[in-house]
């Protein structure tokens, strides 16, 4: 029936004809199927209210209708709002799927048919099917949706008399169960079977159609259910082969099985180390940060500005003081940071490009799941290991504020920086491998059990890993170039004020004395409980400032033999998991709410220093 919210009516279609419409996933082929069934008769207009180009043409007596290409029926953006208006008042949808991507794809089948539409499924770009070494079973295919489903390949012409043939012998498919009986109670509140769906997936635009004050909220749930559904449908009717396909694509499928594609993520990430963690860090980071900055700058700046003002006021120690504005912000910014964020970004726009990022979180994902987080917490955890700062940014791309947050603290506790992780390295190489092992399974032991218990305590699920696996390719150097310089950019933007803030901070409270009185406090309880040397208070104080200090530090100490092995180790396990740096504080109370900031900072203080107390009381 029609019904008098339906923009579509607007559109001049005949009041007898009925509406057929032609509804997929951007980049599917539809306008080849457009085009063969509608001929020369084709009207281009703009949809009502929009400026959306919508296609019409005559299918004998009835009138077929294009849709902009959409993962979902939904009112996100114009183009979903317009396909949902076209395809919620359709009296036949002709879904053209991507037979290589139909995990992605029939998404939006179930949707349609869980609307209670009449559907009938091209099933296109088959000959890229055997190329990629599947094989998809048509009829199972076709009992699981409950519709006709026909194999094209639209570029060749391949099926599309079939479809044509077919298009009156459209049905209505399999609706998941639990989603129908939701249907039967909201029913009576609007107008038809495909509009009530919506309103219980939060669609704003029909609950303000229909002037509905209740709240449904069942959008995530039913997603979940459709998303399992899709799942089951996929594993139940593909199959893959190597039979034709390419070198690509096996590798492709190698990388996401983890007895072949755990071996080649350990491959790249000793490959990204070396480039990032050894050369960039070590070889550029020496070059930029203690020469170019540290050396020229620094001496320019000293000479310049340090002849009008005395370095021991407080505004030369605001300028030009060990932690100055002058000094070490840009010193810190442009000779240690910069060079790191673009050796990251730049390692990261590969890995993206190539269609190798997706699989590495397609491969971690069933392990993060257990401590709250999916498989795109990978690529910050990786980062963390480079500049816990930076990788601390990239949390964003997690799909929850849960995530974000367990995220976040995993970072900050658990993953030391390439500078601290070098120094050490350097400390604990010359204990032995038992010593190694003790420091390893400790930070490790900690940071699975801080995953699963703030998975276990924190309200809501973590959302699931939804990605498209592209094809393998060699990345493009211009996109890498690009995406690089892109985000470098931004990076220097968002972190420079935060640079500034600490800078000022921490040049106020070494100028007021409380750094030492901080350390002076905390001697007691190192000495007492920790069983550590008085001084290592000190080294934990500049560790706040700078994590690759603190360990310095500590290998001063060792050095003095002041430190037996035993208590290197228990410095090493407290600096680690000990509250991240200066700039690293600043970005997480950027990115957090500062509730959630100031919880890990101080949940890393207190597991920092519990851990350390009864591994001493253990290996002491």
């Amino acid at each position: 029936m029609e019904c008098c919210h339906n923009p579509a009516v607007k559109i001049d279609i005949p009041n007898e004809a009925k509406k057929i419409v032609l509804a997929g996933n951007p980049n599917v082929g539809k306008s080849v199927f457009f085009n063969y069934l509608t001929g020369l008769y084709v009207d281009v207009s703009n949809f009502p209210g929009t400026t959306i180009d919508i296609s019409t043409g005559k299918f004998g007596e009835d009138v077929i209708m294009d849709t902009p290409g959409v993962y979902g029926v939904s009112s996100f953006n114009d183009e979903e709002s317009v396909a949902r208006d076209i395809i919620l008042y359709a009296d036949i949808v002709v879904n053209v799927v991507d037979a290589v991507h139909m995990e992605r794809d029939l998404f939006l089948t179930q949707q349609i048919i869980d609307m209670g539409k009449k559907v009938i499924v091209a099933l296109n770009m088959m000959d890229d099917v055997k190329r990629n070494g599947i094989t998809i079973d048509i009829d199972r295919l076709s009992k699981e949706l409950g519709v006709e489903v026909i194999p094209t390949t639209a570029i060749k012409g391949e099926g599309l008399d079939r479809l044509k043939n077919a298009i009156y012998r459209a049905k209505t498919g399999n609706r998941i169960k639990k989603i129908e009986s939701l249907i039967d109670k909201v029913i009576d509140k609007v107008d038809t079977e495909s509009e009530a769906l919506l309103v219980l997936e939060e669609d704003e635009n029909l609950i303000e159609r229909h002037s509905l004050v209740e709240s449904f909220s069942q959008r995530e749930s039913l997603y979940k259910l459709r998303r399992t559904r899709v799942d089951e449908i996929v594993n139940n009717v593909v199959s893959e082969t190597n039979q034709n396909a390419s070198f690509r694509i096996k590798l492709g499928r190698m990388m996401i099985k983890p007895i072949t594609g755990i071996p080649i993520l350990l491959f790249t990430l000793y490959l990204m180390y070396q480039a990032i963690g050894v050369f960039v860090a070590q070889t550029v980071v020496g070059i930029t940060e203690e020469v170019i900055m540290g050396e020229y700058y620094y001496n320019f700046i000293m000479n310049s500005v340090g002849n009008f003002i005395n370095e021991s006021t407080l505004l030369g120690e605001l300028l030009i003081g060990e932690f100055g504005l002058l000094t070490m912000v840009p010193i810190y910014m442009l000779g240690l940071l910069l060079p790191l964020v673009v050796g990251f970004y730049l390692f990261l726009s590969i890995l993206e490009d190539s269609g190798y990022l997706p699989r590495i979180a397609t491969l971690v994902d069933r392990m993060l799941t257990s401590l709250g987080l999916n498989g795109r917490a990978v690529i910050p955890m990786i980062l963390g290991f480079g500049c816990v700062t930076m990788a601390t940014i990239t949390t964003r791309l997690l799909g929850s504020k849960r995530e974000k947050f367990i995220a976040t603290m995993l970072l900050g506790l658990a993953i030391p920086c390439s500078a601290q992780l070098g120094v050490i390295m350097g400390l604990i190489a010359p204990l032995g491998f038992k010593a190694f092992m003790i420091y390893t399974l400790t930070i490790f032991i900690i940071f699975v059990l801080t995953g699963t218990i703030l998975n276990k305590i924190m309200p809501g699920e973590s959302t699931d890993l939804l990605i498209d696996l592209s094809p393998l390719r060699f990345p493009r150097i211009g996109n890498v170039l690009r995406k690089t310089y892109t985000k470098s950019v931004m990076f220097l933007k968002e972190a420079t004020p935060l640079f500034i803030i600490g800078g000022l901070v921490i040049a106020v409270m070494q100028y007021t004395g409380l750094l030492d009185t901080i350390a002076n406090s905390l001697s007691p309880f190192t000495e007492g409980v920790l069983k550590l040397h008085p001084k290592v208070a000190e080294a934990f104080i500049m560790g706040i400032v700078r994590r690759d200090f603190g360990a310095a530090g500590l290998n001063n100490l060792a050095t003095q033999g002041l430190l037996t092995n035993a208590q290197v180790v228990v410095s090493l396990v407290t600096i680690t998991l000990f509250v991240p740096c200066i700039a690293a504080i600043m970005v997480i109370f950027k990115e957090r709410s500062w509730q959630e900031s100031a919880l890990i900072w101080i949940g890393s203080f207190v597991i920092s220093f519990a851990t350390a107390a009864i591994l001493a009381q253990i290996i002491i």
